[in-house]
Protein backbone atom coordinates (compact mmCIF):
# COMPACT_ATOMS: atom_id res chain seq x y z
CA UNK A 1 0.00 0.00 0.00
CA UNK A 2 2.97 2.36 0.56
CA UNK A 3 4.87 0.91 -1.87
CA UNK A 4 7.89 0.33 0.29
CA UNK A 5 8.54 -3.07 -0.59
CA UNK A 6 9.59 -3.76 -4.25
CA UNK A 7 6.69 -6.48 -4.70
CA UNK A 8 4.38 -4.25 -6.14
CA UNK A 9 0.28 -5.55 -5.86
CA UNK A 10 -0.51 -2.66 -8.10
CA UNK A 11 -0.54 -4.95 -11.47
CA UNK A 12 -2.40 -7.81 -9.72
CA UNK A 13 -5.07 -6.46 -7.68
CA UNK A 14 -7.36 -3.41 -9.19
CA UNK A 15 -6.82 -0.88 -6.28
CA UNK A 16 -9.88 1.30 -7.46
CA UNK A 17 -12.22 -1.37 -5.66
CA UNK A 18 -11.01 -0.59 -2.25
CA UNK A 19 -10.97 2.82 -0.81
CA UNK A 20 -7.73 2.15 1.63
CA UNK A 21 -5.88 2.26 -1.58
CA UNK A 22 -7.51 5.73 -2.96
CA UNK A 23 -6.64 7.43 0.50
CA UNK A 24 -2.83 6.34 0.54
CA UNK A 25 -2.39 7.10 -3.25
CA UNK A 26 0.16 9.35 -4.76
CA UNK A 27 -0.11 13.41 -4.71
CA UNK A 28 1.51 15.31 -7.05
CA UNK A 29 3.10 18.56 -4.98
CA UNK A 30 4.49 20.16 -8.04
CA UNK A 31 0.90 20.56 -9.51
CA UNK A 32 -0.56 21.86 -6.47
CA UNK A 33 2.02 24.99 -6.46
CA UNK A 34 2.16 25.51 -9.79
CA UNK A 35 -1.26 26.39 -10.35
CA UNK A 36 -1.29 28.19 -7.08
CA UNK A 37 2.04 30.42 -7.89
CA UNK A 38 -0.12 30.75 -11.36
CA UNK A 39 -3.38 31.96 -9.34
CA UNK A 40 -1.03 34.44 -7.09
CA UNK A 41 0.36 35.75 -9.79
CA UNK A 42 -2.59 36.44 -12.29
CA UNK A 43 -4.32 38.05 -8.79
CA UNK A 44 -1.01 40.26 -8.60
CA UNK A 45 -0.99 41.42 -12.46
CA UNK A 46 -4.83 41.78 -11.68
CA UNK A 47 -4.54 43.57 -8.75
CA UNK A 48 -1.07 46.05 -10.25
CA UNK A 49 -3.50 47.34 -12.97
CA UNK A 50 -6.67 48.32 -10.41
CA UNK A 51 -6.46 52.12 -10.18
CA UNK A 52 -5.19 53.66 -7.43
CA UNK A 53 -6.27 57.12 -5.79
CA UNK A 54 -2.51 58.86 -4.05
CA UNK A 55 -3.59 60.60 -0.83
CA UNK A 56 -2.07 62.27 1.91
CA UNK A 57 -2.95 61.54 5.45
CA UNK A 58 -3.24 64.40 8.38
CA UNK A 59 -5.07 64.59 11.58
CA UNK A 60 -6.81 67.70 12.80
CA UNK A 61 -9.80 68.89 14.63
CA UNK A 62 -13.20 70.56 14.22
CA UNK A 63 -13.64 74.35 14.31
CA UNK A 64 -15.84 76.84 12.91
CA UNK A 65 -15.73 78.16 9.21
CA UNK A 66 -15.61 81.66 10.29
CA UNK A 67 -14.02 83.38 13.01
CA UNK A 68 -17.14 84.67 14.12
CA UNK A 69 -18.97 81.46 15.12
CA UNK A 70 -15.66 79.85 17.12
CA UNK A 71 -15.93 79.71 20.71
CA UNK A 72 -14.82 83.03 22.55
CA UNK A 73 -14.49 84.90 25.84
CA UNK A 74 -16.87 87.54 27.52
CA UNK A 75 -14.01 90.23 28.86
CA UNK A 76 -14.90 92.72 30.87
CA UNK A 77 -14.11 96.40 29.58
CA UNK A 78 -13.37 98.12 33.10
CA UNK A 79 -12.63 96.99 36.88
CA UNK A 80 -15.28 96.26 38.69
CA UNK A 81 -17.06 93.63 41.33
CA UNK A 82 -19.41 90.62 40.36
CA UNK A 83 -22.26 91.62 41.81
CA UNK A 84 -24.73 89.32 40.42
CA UNK A 85 -24.85 85.96 38.03
CA UNK A 86 -27.99 85.58 35.75
CA UNK A 87 -26.86 82.49 33.69
CA UNK A 88 -25.71 79.06 34.57
CA UNK A 89 -23.03 76.99 32.47
CA UNK A 90 -24.98 75.45 29.45
CA UNK A 91 -27.92 77.99 29.47
CA UNK A 92 -28.91 79.15 26.03
CA UNK A 93 -28.37 83.04 25.80
CA UNK A 94 -29.24 85.25 23.04
CA UNK A 95 -27.96 87.92 21.62
CA UNK A 96 -28.48 91.08 24.07
CA UNK A 97 -29.36 88.87 27.17
CA UNK A 98 -27.83 89.79 30.63
CA UNK A 99 -25.10 87.45 31.64
CA UNK A 100 -23.29 89.53 34.46
CA UNK A 101 -23.88 92.61 36.42
CA UNK A 102 -20.66 94.50 38.37
CA UNK A 103 -20.21 97.46 40.37
CA UNK A 104 -17.64 99.89 40.70
CA UNK A 105 -14.80 99.86 42.52
CA UNK A 106 -12.78 103.00 41.67
CA UNK A 107 -14.03 105.75 44.07
CA UNK A 108 -14.07 108.63 41.38
CA UNK A 109 -17.32 106.74 40.09
CA UNK A 110 -19.33 106.30 43.38
CA UNK A 111 -21.06 109.31 43.00
CA UNK A 112 -25.01 108.01 42.24
CA UNK A 113 -25.41 111.49 40.42
CA UNK A 114 -22.50 111.75 38.86
CA UNK A 115 -24.08 111.65 35.24
CA UNK A 116 -26.49 114.87 36.60
CA UNK A 117 -23.38 116.84 38.20
CA UNK A 118 -21.50 116.51 34.96
CA UNK A 119 -24.11 117.63 33.47
CA UNK A 120 -24.67 121.04 35.34
CA UNK A 121 -21.08 121.71 35.04
CA UNK A 122 -21.09 121.40 31.49
CA UNK A 123 -24.38 123.76 31.45
CA UNK A 124 -22.63 126.36 32.94
CA UNK A 125 -19.66 126.40 31.11
CA UNK A 126 -21.50 126.91 28.21
CA UNK A 127 -23.48 129.97 29.69
CA UNK A 128 -19.86 131.41 30.09
CA UNK A 129 -19.35 130.83 26.68
CA UNK A 130 -22.33 133.53 26.17
CA UNK A 131 -20.35 135.60 28.26
CA UNK A 132 -17.04 135.52 25.99
CA UNK A 133 -19.54 136.27 23.16
CA UNK A 134 -20.92 139.32 24.43
CA UNK A 135 -17.67 140.36 25.53
CA UNK A 136 -16.08 139.78 21.99
CA UNK A 137 -18.63 141.97 20.52
CA UNK A 138 -18.76 145.02 23.16
CA UNK A 139 -15.00 144.89 22.72
CA UNK A 140 -15.38 144.81 18.78
CA UNK A 141 -17.42 147.57 19.03
CA UNK A 142 -15.34 149.27 21.10
CA UNK A 143 -11.79 148.74 18.64
CA UNK A 144 -14.53 150.52 16.25
CA UNK A 145 -15.40 153.15 18.29
CA UNK A 146 -11.55 153.79 19.24
CA UNK A 147 -10.81 153.66 15.28
CA UNK A 148 -13.21 156.30 14.38
CA UNK A 149 -12.04 158.39 17.45
CA UNK A 150 -8.47 158.36 16.54
CA UNK A 151 -9.50 159.15 12.55
CA UNK A 152 -11.39 162.05 13.79
CA UNK A 153 -8.60 163.18 16.16
CA UNK A 154 -5.97 162.99 13.18
CA UNK A 155 -8.36 164.38 10.97
CA UNK A 156 -8.47 167.57 13.67
CA UNK A 157 -4.95 167.82 14.23
CA UNK A 158 -3.92 167.60 10.86
CA UNK A 159 -5.74 170.58 10.49
CA UNK A 160 -4.89 172.52 13.37
CA UNK A 161 -0.87 171.54 11.31
CA UNK A 162 -2.17 172.80 7.84
CA UNK A 163 -3.26 175.99 9.86
CA UNK A 164 0.16 176.47 11.50
CA UNK A 165 1.74 175.62 8.01
CA UNK A 166 -0.29 178.81 6.30
CA UNK A 167 -0.17 180.78 9.10
CA UNK A 168 3.69 180.54 8.89
CA UNK A 169 3.58 181.37 4.80
CA UNK A 170 1.45 184.05 6.18
CA UNK A 171 3.86 185.61 8.70
CA UNK A 172 6.79 184.80 6.38
CA UNK A 173 4.95 187.19 3.82
CA UNK A 174 4.44 190.15 6.35
CA UNK A 175 8.29 189.58 7.48
CA UNK A 176 9.29 189.59 4.15
CA UNK A 177 7.66 192.92 3.75
CA UNK A 178 8.54 194.77 7.23
CA UNK A 179 12.19 193.94 6.17
CA UNK A 180 12.05 195.26 2.56
CA UNK A 181 10.19 198.47 4.58
CA UNK A 182 13.07 198.37 6.82
CA UNK A 183 15.32 198.58 4.53
CA UNK A 184 13.54 201.42 2.57
CA UNK A 185 13.11 203.66 5.57
CA UNK A 186 16.93 203.00 6.52
CA UNK A 187 17.52 204.61 2.86
CA UNK A 188 15.34 207.19 3.55
CA UNK A 189 16.65 207.99 6.75
CA UNK A 190 20.30 207.89 5.45
CA UNK A 191 19.29 210.71 2.71
CA UNK A 192 17.28 212.33 5.11
CA UNK A 193 20.19 212.20 6.88
CA UNK A 194 22.85 213.80 3.95
CA UNK A 195 20.00 216.23 2.96
CA UNK A 196 19.77 217.80 6.81
CA UNK A 197 23.61 217.83 6.61
CA UNK A 198 23.62 220.08 3.87
CA UNK A 199 20.63 221.98 5.00
CA UNK A 200 17.95 220.86 2.83
CA UNK A 201 16.16 219.54 5.11
CA UNK A 202 14.67 220.52 8.40
CA UNK A 203 15.51 218.99 12.11
CA UNK A 204 11.27 218.03 12.13
CA UNK A 205 11.51 216.32 8.76
CA UNK A 206 14.45 214.49 9.78
CA UNK A 207 13.32 213.26 13.21
CA UNK A 208 10.09 212.23 11.43
CA UNK A 209 11.95 209.91 9.12
CA UNK A 210 13.85 209.07 12.75
CA UNK A 211 10.00 207.97 13.70
CA UNK A 212 9.23 205.89 10.77
CA UNK A 213 12.44 204.46 10.71
CA UNK A 214 11.85 203.17 14.01
CA UNK A 215 7.70 202.60 13.38
CA UNK A 216 9.46 200.00 10.19
CA UNK A 217 11.90 198.41 13.00
CA UNK A 218 9.18 197.65 15.50
CA UNK A 219 7.02 196.28 13.27
CA UNK A 220 10.08 194.01 11.56
CA UNK A 221 10.26 192.39 14.69
CA UNK A 222 6.97 192.20 15.46
CA UNK A 223 6.38 190.09 12.49
CA UNK A 224 9.44 188.54 13.50
CA UNK A 225 8.14 187.29 16.69
CA UNK A 226 5.25 186.55 15.27
CA UNK A 227 6.47 183.98 12.70
CA UNK A 228 8.52 182.14 15.04
CA UNK A 229 5.27 181.66 16.89
CA UNK A 230 3.59 180.42 13.98
CA UNK A 231 6.40 177.93 13.89
CA UNK A 232 6.37 176.85 17.51
CA UNK A 233 2.51 176.15 16.36
CA UNK A 234 3.40 174.27 13.84
CA UNK A 235 5.83 172.04 15.96
CA UNK A 236 3.22 172.04 18.75
CA UNK A 237 0.53 170.77 16.27
CA UNK A 238 2.79 167.68 15.24
CA UNK A 239 3.89 166.99 18.46
CA UNK A 240 0.08 167.13 19.05
CA UNK A 241 -0.60 164.92 15.46
CA UNK A 242 1.53 162.02 17.03
CA UNK A 243 1.07 162.33 20.35
CA UNK A 244 -3.26 161.90 19.32
CA UNK A 245 -2.17 158.41 17.06
CA UNK A 246 -0.19 157.29 19.98
CA UNK A 247 -2.56 157.30 22.61
CA UNK A 248 -5.43 156.10 20.55
CA UNK A 249 -2.93 153.40 18.82
CA UNK A 250 -2.29 152.43 22.58
CA UNK A 251 -6.21 151.85 23.65
CA UNK A 252 -6.39 150.54 19.96
CA UNK A 253 -3.87 147.88 21.39
CA UNK A 254 -5.23 147.53 24.59
CA UNK A 255 -9.02 146.77 22.73
CA UNK A 256 -7.53 144.30 20.61
CA UNK A 257 -5.21 143.11 22.83
CA UNK A 258 -8.15 142.42 25.20
CA UNK A 259 -10.31 141.31 22.36
CA UNK A 260 -7.77 138.44 21.42
CA UNK A 261 -7.50 137.50 25.05
CA UNK A 262 -11.19 136.99 25.47
CA UNK A 263 -11.28 134.63 22.04
CA UNK A 264 -8.74 132.73 23.64
CA UNK A 265 -10.70 132.17 26.88
CA UNK A 266 -14.06 131.58 24.38
CA UNK A 267 -11.65 128.69 22.65
CA UNK A 268 -10.33 126.90 25.89
CA UNK A 269 -14.24 127.27 27.41
CA UNK A 270 -15.06 125.73 24.29
CA UNK A 271 -12.35 123.07 24.73
CA UNK A 272 -13.65 122.81 28.03
CA UNK A 273 -17.21 122.28 27.08
CA UNK A 274 -16.14 119.11 24.23
CA UNK A 275 -13.41 117.95 27.07
CA UNK A 276 -16.55 117.40 29.51
CA UNK A 277 -18.76 116.03 26.81
CA UNK A 278 -16.65 113.35 26.28
CA UNK A 279 -16.17 112.87 29.70
CA UNK A 280 -20.04 112.88 30.35
CA UNK A 281 -20.30 110.44 27.17
CA UNK A 282 -17.17 108.10 28.96
CA UNK A 283 -19.39 107.95 32.13
CA UNK A 284 -22.36 106.78 30.41
CA UNK A 285 -20.70 104.42 28.26
CA UNK A 286 -19.40 103.01 30.96
CA UNK A 287 -22.38 102.98 33.41
CA UNK A 288 -23.70 100.62 30.50
CA UNK A 289 -20.70 98.51 30.64
CA UNK A 290 -21.79 97.50 34.48
CA UNK A 291 -24.21 94.86 32.53
CA UNK A 292 -21.96 92.42 30.59
CA UNK A 293 -24.16 91.14 27.53
CA UNK A 294 -24.54 88.20 25.20
CA UNK A 295 -22.57 89.39 22.01
CA UNK A 296 -24.45 86.45 19.90
CA UNK A 297 -26.48 83.92 20.08
CA UNK A 298 -25.18 80.81 21.92
CA UNK A 299 -24.64 78.89 24.99
CA UNK A 300 -23.00 79.23 28.00
CA UNK A 301 -20.18 77.22 28.73
CA UNK A 302 -17.51 78.04 31.26
CA UNK A 303 -17.89 80.62 33.88
CA UNK A 304 -14.09 81.71 34.34
CA UNK A 305 -14.76 83.71 37.11
CA UNK A 306 -17.60 82.91 39.50
CA UNK A 307 -18.72 83.71 42.81
CA UNK A 308 -20.39 86.92 44.59
CA UNK A 309 -17.94 90.09 45.77
CA UNK A 310 -15.21 88.84 43.34
CA UNK A 311 -12.95 91.55 41.78
CA UNK A 312 -12.23 91.44 37.99
CA UNK A 313 -9.48 93.75 36.10
CA UNK A 314 -10.24 94.98 33.14
CA UNK A 315 -9.46 92.69 30.30
CA UNK A 316 -10.24 90.00 32.58
CA UNK A 317 -12.19 87.05 31.26
CA UNK A 318 -15.43 86.36 32.47
CA UNK A 319 -17.57 83.47 30.59
CA UNK A 320 -17.22 81.49 27.38
CA UNK A 321 -20.16 81.50 25.03
CA UNK A 322 -20.11 78.91 22.21
CA UNK A 323 -22.22 80.89 19.27
CA UNK A 324 -25.36 78.47 18.39
CA UNK A 325 -24.88 79.23 14.45
CA UNK A 326 -22.03 77.33 13.35
CA UNK A 327 -20.74 76.13 9.93
CA UNK A 328 -18.59 73.33 10.76
CA UNK A 329 -15.08 72.96 9.26
CA UNK A 330 -12.14 71.09 9.64
CA UNK A 331 -8.26 72.40 10.99
CA UNK A 332 -6.04 70.10 8.96
CA UNK A 333 -2.31 69.50 9.47
CA UNK A 334 0.28 68.51 6.49
CA UNK A 335 4.36 67.97 6.53
CA UNK A 336 5.82 70.88 4.45
CA UNK A 337 6.82 68.49 1.91
CA UNK A 338 3.19 67.32 1.10
CA UNK A 339 2.26 71.62 0.55
CA UNK A 340 3.13 72.16 -2.80
CA UNK A 341 0.39 68.79 -3.98
CA UNK A 342 -2.34 71.33 -2.07
CA UNK A 343 -4.75 73.99 -3.61
CA UNK A 344 -7.90 75.17 -2.94
CA UNK A 345 -10.66 73.24 -4.52
CA UNK A 346 -8.82 69.30 -3.29
CA UNK A 347 -11.15 66.78 -2.51
CA UNK A 348 -10.60 65.08 1.36
CA UNK A 349 -12.59 62.32 2.93
CA UNK A 350 -12.67 62.89 6.43
CA UNK A 351 -13.27 60.62 9.35
CA UNK A 352 -14.75 62.25 12.29
CA UNK A 353 -13.93 60.75 16.20
CA UNK A 354 -16.58 58.64 17.57
CA UNK A 355 -18.45 57.95 13.68
CA UNK A 356 -17.22 54.31 12.58
CA UNK A 357 -16.24 53.87 9.32
CA UNK A 358 -14.03 51.64 7.30
CA UNK A 359 -11.51 53.09 5.24
CA UNK A 360 -9.56 51.56 2.24
CA UNK A 361 -7.16 54.68 1.51
CA UNK A 362 -6.34 54.03 -1.85
CA UNK A 363 -9.88 53.17 -3.07
CA UNK A 364 -12.46 55.95 -1.54
CA UNK A 365 -15.28 54.67 -3.71
CA UNK A 366 -15.36 51.33 -1.26
CA UNK A 367 -14.55 53.49 1.63
CA UNK A 368 -17.36 53.20 3.86
CA UNK A 369 -18.19 55.94 7.00
CA UNK A 370 -15.84 59.27 5.36
CA UNK A 371 -17.63 62.23 4.94
CA UNK A 372 -16.39 64.62 2.20
CA UNK A 373 -14.86 67.74 2.31
CA UNK A 374 -13.15 70.39 0.32
CA UNK A 375 -9.97 72.66 0.76
CA UNK A 376 -11.27 76.35 1.03
CA UNK A 377 -7.78 77.89 2.84
CA UNK A 378 -4.13 77.30 2.65
CA UNK A 379 -1.81 79.11 5.64
CA UNK A 380 1.24 80.79 3.91
CA UNK A 381 2.89 80.50 7.36
CA UNK A 382 4.14 77.48 9.50
CA UNK A 383 2.40 76.61 12.51
CA UNK A 384 4.01 76.31 15.97
CA UNK A 385 3.89 72.53 15.25
CA UNK A 386 6.37 72.55 12.38
CA UNK A 387 3.31 71.82 9.57
CA UNK A 388 0.90 73.80 7.92
CA UNK A 389 -2.69 74.69 8.52
CA UNK A 390 -5.22 73.89 5.54
CA UNK A 391 -8.75 74.71 6.54
CA UNK A 392 -11.49 72.18 5.15
CA UNK A 393 -15.37 73.19 4.55
CA UNK A 394 -18.19 70.86 4.11
CA UNK A 395 -18.73 69.69 0.27
CA UNK A 396 -22.13 70.66 -1.00
CA UNK A 397 -22.18 67.82 -3.48
CA UNK A 398 -21.66 65.39 -0.34
CA UNK A 399 -23.72 64.64 2.26
CA UNK A 400 -23.83 66.51 4.97
CA UNK A 401 -21.91 66.32 8.24
CA UNK A 402 -23.46 64.75 11.31
CA UNK A 403 -25.29 67.12 13.85
CA UNK A 404 -23.81 66.18 16.52
CA UNK A 405 -20.00 67.44 16.00
CA UNK A 406 -18.36 69.58 18.55
CA UNK A 407 -16.05 72.36 17.87
CA UNK A 408 -13.08 70.23 19.01
CA UNK A 409 -13.15 66.94 18.23
CA UNK A 410 -10.87 65.02 16.30
CA UNK A 411 -10.22 64.56 12.78
CA UNK A 412 -8.63 62.20 10.09
CA UNK A 413 -8.35 63.20 6.50
CA UNK A 414 -7.57 61.73 3.31
CA UNK A 415 -6.74 64.69 0.56
CA UNK A 416 -7.23 62.27 -2.70
CA UNK A 417 -4.34 63.43 -5.14
CA UNK A 418 -4.46 62.16 -8.45
CA UNK A 419 -5.43 58.21 -9.65
CA UNK A 420 -2.64 56.04 -10.48
CA UNK A 421 -2.38 51.82 -11.33
CA UNK A 422 -1.14 49.74 -8.37
CA UNK A 423 2.33 49.02 -9.78
CA UNK A 424 3.31 52.36 -10.26
CA UNK A 425 2.16 53.32 -6.46
CA UNK A 426 4.09 50.74 -5.53
CA UNK A 427 7.21 51.84 -7.95
CA UNK A 428 6.91 55.09 -6.20
CA UNK A 429 6.76 54.17 -2.63
CA UNK A 430 9.29 51.66 -3.04
CA UNK A 431 11.79 54.48 -4.86
CA UNK A 432 10.26 57.13 -2.31
CA UNK A 433 9.00 59.78 -5.14
CA UNK A 434 6.34 61.77 -4.00
CA UNK A 435 2.84 61.79 -4.89
CA UNK A 436 1.85 62.89 -8.63
CA UNK A 437 1.33 66.64 -8.45
CA UNK A 438 -2.59 67.35 -8.95
CA UNK A 439 -4.11 70.48 -9.94
CA UNK A 440 -8.41 70.58 -9.23
CA UNK A 441 -10.71 71.16 -12.40
CA UNK A 442 -12.35 73.83 -10.70
CA UNK A 443 -8.98 75.97 -10.72
CA UNK A 444 -6.34 74.38 -12.31
CA UNK A 445 -7.12 75.07 -15.89
CA UNK A 446 -7.56 78.36 -15.37
CA UNK A 447 -3.94 78.49 -13.18
CA UNK A 448 -2.42 76.13 -15.52
CA UNK A 449 -3.40 78.66 -18.94
CA UNK A 450 -1.74 81.46 -16.58
CA UNK A 451 0.75 79.65 -15.59
CA UNK A 452 1.60 78.75 -19.74
CA UNK A 453 0.81 81.75 -21.29
CA UNK A 454 3.41 83.76 -18.50
CA UNK A 455 5.75 81.21 -19.21
CA UNK A 456 5.27 81.45 -23.25
CA UNK A 457 5.62 85.46 -22.57
CA UNK A 458 9.14 84.65 -20.85
CA UNK A 459 10.33 82.57 -24.11
CA UNK A 460 8.81 85.14 -26.47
Amino acid sequence: MLNISPHSLKDKIDTSKYKSFSLFQEIRADKVLKQLLLTFLGLVLVVAFLPWTQNIRGNGHVTALSPSQRPQELNSVIDGRIEAWYVQEGDFVAKGDTIIFIREIKDEYFDPRLLERTQNQIDAKRESLGFYKEKIDALKSQVVAIEENRQLKLNQAKNYLRQAELQIQADSIDYEAAQTNLGIADRQLERQKELYDEGLKSLTDLEKRTSKYQESLAKKISVESKLLSSRNKLLNAKIELNSIYNEYTDKLQKARSSLFETRSMLQNAQAEVVKMENQLTNYQIRFGMYYITAPQDGYITRAVSTGIGENIKAGESLVSIMPAEIDYAVEMYIYPRDLPLFSVGNEVRLIFDGWPSIVFSGWPIITYGTFGGEVVAIDRFISPNGKYRILIAQDPDEPEWPDALRVGGGTNGLALLDTVPVWYEIWRQINGFPPNFYTPENTGNENMKAKGKSDSKEKK
